[in-house]
């Protein structure tokens, strides 16, 4: 399934990730889409409350609970996880563990350093997308084939 997101909300994104980064920790934002026939359009990023460490984030009950109120309230679905790390960008047995979406096809892009060096416009090159897969793994979607077929940033 294609994600399309507009650079700006991809903007709000990495600000949101290099503002945790200057505290020295992870930072997971949420993409919300709604799907429009044979791709998901991203209308809004939400930061979850949470709590984080330089290596790992964690959300807790009640920021579910409110995730899950503001996808009722708009109609919208969880589009993809972008989250960071402080050095390479990689899927962690943690990030495995804590990851939010799970369904098939699921998405989780993981940014290196903290946002810190990252533009939009490098954004696809920079960092690494994730699927999950049928067999319940989360897969590295090899470069080349982020723009065309998983993630376009409109």
């Amino acid at each position: 399934m294609l994600v399309t997101c507009a650079a700006t909300l991809i903007d709000t994104t990495l600000t949101q990730l290099r503002e945790a980064g200057v505290r020295n920790c992870e930072c997971v934002t949420l993409w919300l889409g709604r799907r429009i026939g044979e791709f998901t359009q991203v209308e809004m990023v939400f930061q979850p409350t949470q709590t984080a460490r330089e290596d790992m984030f964690h959300i807790p009950p009640d920021a579910m609970a409110a995730l899950y109120a503001k996808l009722r309230e708009y109609r919208l679905m969880v589009a993809a996880q972008i989250h960071s790390h402080p050095n390479a960008a990689f899927h962690s047995k943690a990030d495995d563990r804590w990851a939010i979406v799970r369904h098939e096809g699921a998405l989780s892009v993981v940014v290196p350093h903290f946002a810190r060096e990252i533009t939009v416009e490098r954004f696809l090159e920079d960092a690494k997308v994730y699927q999950f897969s049928t067999k319940a793994r989360w897969t590295e979607v090899p470069a080349a084939e982020v723009p065309k077929s998983w993630l376009r940033i409109t």
